[in-house]
């Protein structure tokens, strides 16, 4: 086998990833807010209800 050199391997060009758009600081809620000092909370979003519940390991879930 032939090792082909590297001036001659094609080169993997890879997207670069946009920058996250900045949100304004009004459509920004804070999970404490959401939450207000419970460890779950019901939302509804039409029809649907969420739940929106905050673990032990400090992740939040949410499921419908």
């Amino acid at each position: 086998m032939i090792a082909t050199p590297a001036a001659q391997r094609p080169v993997l060009r890879l997207p670069v990833p946009r920058p996250l758009r900045a949100l304004p600081a009004e459509s920004m809620l804070s999970s404490e807010a959401l939450l207000n000092g419970q460890r779950e909370v019901l939302i509804q979003h039409g029809e649907a209800v969420y739940r929106l519940r905050h673990t032990s390991n400090g992740k939040l879930i949410l499921t419908k």
